[in-house]
């Protein structure tokens, strides 16, 4: 897998990587990671990937960040 750049953004971690003929967006937030894949061929540039994650999207992805640490304090006190 090939690091492209780090996207700027106000909420979280956000790196591109290319492998396979897609684009990989990866978030990081503390132990918590989200991937997405994009198609190479599904838009025209790394700067594309860039536009289409705006405010809205960055949003959700942070709300599921708080939802995926949720689901995992559940987990860990069910464990007590």
């Amino acid at each position: 897998m090939k690091y492209i750049k780090e996207i700027p953004n106000n909420y979280c971690k956000a790196s591109l990587y290319a492998w396979n003929n897609k684009y990989i967006i990866k978030f990081e937030a503390g132990m918590y990671e989200q991937t997405y894949k994009v198609n190479e061929y599904d838009v025209s540039s790394e700067d594309e990937i860039e536009e289409m994650l705006g405010d809205t999207f960055m949003e959700r992805v942070v709300n599921r960040f708080k939802e995926m640490s949720e689901d995992f304090e559940l987990i860990l006190d069910s464990v007590d």
